[in-house]
């Protein structure tokens, strides 16, 4: 099915910032605040290189880079020697363990991060690494490690061998974008793209405890494109991020990217357009657009596709260099929010350099789904990015959101005003990150507590210390 005209120009009435609604918030609810708790080094000398704008340990769409679980912490990263590691700590200690799982970067690719996940139904730790278009790398550790961390020690021998396989199951020789998600029940599964940028597809794996099987891939790269500029007939669809909600929805937002640069105004712009969502209340195995039709199954011939209707909540076309694989996240009723990042038309109607125009001019954006309307909302933080790169997304447990951006830095907005009060809470001034970090999706809810994983700065290829750092939010 085709997206109409009708349908675009309704998706933009209904992002109208001026229309904000506020929703239901207690007037006690605290603003959102941060208040630092202690910043502890990971790694005096990590794996430093930038390609394609970023680093291999600070790549913000890595899914987790950095996670929470029965009262202990863990990351991952590469040393200055190439090794993967990953790390554990108890909540409130400074003092990190250390493993190194047997594997060793290949390529000076800051696409091949490390990506983290846990099985709830047998208390396994699981890593997928080092991959691009090509090969990946899995790693699990012994059941019950996670559920019992006090109790045993944290050594190699409680991890598996690498595998190139999940446990005998072959995905694919062109994998791409690892992040993991814990079902409700407790089983893991693995998002991960096939084939490549500008022609690829989304695909789903899953753990049961027992043994992964290949759900299939959900999204199609094929359709017809047009944009005022020429047509694109192949693309692939980026996601924001792909989480479970406490109701069990399944959540999905993207963008897309046209394999053609016939669509864009200027070759040295980039080729993503449109933001949308999708949702799956089975698990994953049929998807929904936001009024709730079906759009796509899950290894069946009917994909989610450029061309079906309902997908569109922000229309922009490929002329703004709209950031890819941003950032996601679900309140407490359930509702999808994220963040979006491009440059406005006020600053013109054609990107001409992508990482020059959006360092220039590019502003990231919230927008979220009204509970009470349906309608989606946008509002503009009012901070430049000063980066052509990445920001996450936040939300505590009064629903304030928080905007992690390049270099550290944190904004907040509280869901009391609708998310319009946007103002600066850390200026990141002092930690000399690089650009993007890595957030803990995983414990904000746990112990109201924001941590932040960052790489400093450095030159070419001289190796500079990782940190995880901590905030306080409001209790």
């Amino acid at each position: 099915m085709r997206r109409s005209p009708a349908a675009a120009a309704m998706a933009t009435a209904l992002l109208s910032a001026a229309s904000l609604t506020t929703g239901t918030a207690n007037a006690a609810d605290p603003a959102p605040a941060v208040s630092r708790i202690n910043d502890t080094r990971l790694d005096s000398q990590a794996l430093y290189f930038v390609s394609y704008n970023g680093l291999v340990n600070n790549n913000s769409f890595q899914k987790n880079g950095l996670l929470t679980y029965k009262g202990y912490q863990y990351a991952a990263w590469y040393t200055a020697d190439r090794n993967a590691v990953v790390a554990r700590r108890a909540l409130g200690s400074t003092t990190w363990q250390t493993v190194t799982v047997g594997h060793k970067l290949r390529y000076n690719d800051s696409h091949n991060v490390i990506s983290m996940g846990v099985s709830r139904i047998d208390g396994r730790l699981h890593l997928t690494m080092d991959s691009h278009s090509d090969a990946f790398f899995y790693v699990k550790s012994t059941a019950g490690l996670l559920d019992n961390p006090g109790g045993r020690a944290w050594t190699a021998s409680q991890f598996g061998p690498v595998q190139t396989t999940l446990d005998g199951l072959g995905l694919t020789s062109r994998f791409t974008y690892p992040q993991f998600v814990a079902t409700p029940e407790g089983r893991l599964q693995l998002s991960y793209r096939v084939a490549v940028s500008g022609n690829g597809r989304n695909a789903l794996a899953e753990y049961d405890g027992t043994r992964w099987t290949a759900l299939g891939e959900w999204t199609s790269s094929t359709g017809t494109y047009r944009s005022e500029h020429g047509s694109s007939t192949a693309r692939n669809m980026y996601l924001h991020g792909i989480d479970y909600s406490a109701d069990g929805t399944l959540h999905a937002f993207f963008t897309w990217r046209e394999q053609n640069g016939a669509v864009m105004c200027h070759g040295g712009g980039i080729s993503n357009h449109d933001t949308g969502y999708v949702h799956s209340t089975d698990r994953g195995r049929t998807w929904r657009n936001a009024a709730g039709t079906v759009v796509g199954t899950t290894g069946g011939s009917d994909r989610v596709s450029v061309n079906d209707t309902g997908l569109v909540v922000d229309p922009l076309n490929p002329d703004h260099s709209l950031m890819n694989q941003e950032s996601q996240a679900t309140d407490s009723a359930n509702r999808p929010h994220a963040i979006i990042s491009y440059v406005p038309g006020r600053f013109g109607q054609c990107t001409t350099n992508y990482v020059d125009d959006r360092t220039a001019n590019g502003r990231a954006f919230h927008v979220r789904k009204d509970i009470g309307t349906g309608a989606w909302r946008k509002t503009e933080i009012p901070v430049p990015l000063n980066s052509s790169q990445r920001t996450r997304l936040i939300l505590d447990k009064y629903d304030n959101a928080y905007a992690i951006m390049p270099f550290g830095r944190i904004v907040g907005a509280s869901k009391a005003s609708g998310y319009t009060d946007w103002k600066v809470l850390f200026d990141g001034s002092g930690l000399n990150a690089f650009g993007e970090v890595v957030v803990d999706e995983t414990r904000v809810r746990q112990d109201d507590v924001l941590s932040i994983m960052y790489q400093e700065k450095s030159g070419g290829t001289t190796p500079s210390p990782i940190h995880v750092i901590d905030f306080a939010l409001p209790r």
